[in-house]
Order: C-alpha cells, then sequence, then structure tokens
C-alpha cells in the first residue's frame, strides 16, 4: 500500500489540477513545514494534514517527503499521493488513491489511509544515491533511493524449483522512496536524502 515500489507511471503530463480537488504540484522542497508544503504539492491537503494532524498531535515533525502520480488511462485520471513523516519515534505514512465508485458523484472515491510504524520495529535503512557531471562537468546528483525494512512478513509465497521441489519464499515489510531530477529535481532529492537520514538517526541499534 505504501511506498511507489508498486507504481507504475506514465509518460503523460502530470495535471495540476484534478476535479474536486484543488490547484497543486509546485516543488514542496522549499517548504520546510509539512502543512506548507502539503498544500503546495498534494491534492487533497485538506484530508491529507487532517489523518496525519489525527495522529501527530503536537509532536514535532523531523523530517518527511512527499510524492505524486498521475496515471491517464482509458477510464480517466486518477492521483496516487504519499506522505511519509518522522516524528522522534515513529513513521508515520500517510496515502491516499482514487477509487471506482458508481455509487458516488462523479464516480470516484478517495481512498485515504495512515499507517503508523515505531521507529523501533524499523530493522534495516538503505539510501542509494545516483551521482554525475552537468553539462559543464561538474559534480552532480542525479537520483536517491531509500530503501525501509521491518522484521514483519508482509508476502509468503510458495515457489517451485526446476527439480519440482516448492519452497517458501518471505518478503519482508518494506517501504520504498525515490526522486530523481525528471521525478522531483535537485531540491527533492535533496529533501529525501534529508528524510532518510533523520530516520535513520533516530532507529534504535541492537541491544
Amino acid at each position: 500500500m505504501f511506498g511507489k515500489s508498486g507504481r507504475q507511471r506514465t509518460s503523460g503530463p502530470r495535471p495540476a489540477q484534478v476535479p474536486g480537488a484543488g490547484a497543486a504540484g509546485a516543488d514542496w522542497s522549499a517548504h520546510t513545514q509539512l502543512e506548507d508544503a502539503v498544500r503546495s504539492y498534494l491534492l487533497h491537503p485538506d484530508v491529507a494534514m487532517e489523518a496525519l494532524g489525527s495522529v501527530l498531535g503536537r509532536r514535532p515533525v523531523r523530517g518527511f517527503t512527499l510524492e505524486r502520480v498521475v496515471d491517464i488511462n482509458a477510464n480517466g485520471t486518477s492521483v496516487w499521493q504519499e506522505a511519509a513523516v518522522c516524528d522522534d519515534r515513529r513513521l508515520v505514512l500517510w496515502h491516499s488513491e482514487d477509487m471506482t465508485d458508481p455509487s458516488a458523484p462523479g464516480g470516484t472515491v478517495l481512498d485515504s489511509s495512515v499507517q503508523v510504524i515505531p521507529l523501533g520495529s524499523v530493522s534495516h535503512v538503505g539510501i542509494r544515491t545516483l551521482v554525475g557531471t552537468d553539462n559543464d562537468g561538474r559534480r552532480q546528483l542525479r537520483g536517491a533511493f531509500v530503501f525501509l525494512a521491518t522484521p514483519t512478513l508482509q508476502e509468503v509465497a510458495t515457489v517451485r524449483g526446476e527439480d519440482g521441489a516448492s519452497t517458501g519464499r518471505f518478503r519482508q515489510e518494506a517501504y520504498r522512496f525515490s526522486k530523481s531530477l525528471e521525478d522531483g529535481g535537485p531540491g527533492q532529492i535533496r529533501r529525501l536524502l534529508e528524510f532518510a537520514e533523520v530516520v535513520a538517526a533516530r532507529v534504535p541499534g541492537p541491544r
């Protein structure tokens, strides 16, 4: 549900407005306050802030990253959105996606979800960067990929080998985030890395 590892991107434009939502899509990386960033970027900021605020309360926000993907297909336009927020003890994830509902006015509803992960349950933080050069030959950060995992099993599948024997395949609960020059730009790359560093600094070590 959370993290974009399973999302399929489309090559079409990302519209600035979707029916029933406010204008959005500006580069949020210049905003240090969560609400300011959400209102500049997400298409349903009131829904996002209400959901996040009910969990965060008065706890300070130490870092966050935002993502939005617009899918354009034969059925129209749908928007997948995500906010990942770290306070001192938890990772709070908000996710929304347009869902088809013929009984609703307009034919769609917004599926909004919140998940809370104690930082003590994060068992692995992976940070990968892509470093290249710009047109003048200067070093340039071109992408960032962040991987967070917990020991919780998310999927158990049976795999049949070439000899016909079956074995179990286990996959841990994991959350993936990425930014590139084409998807977010240099500011959002930097903010994603800052978010990852905040999370990594607060993950408890072995006891």
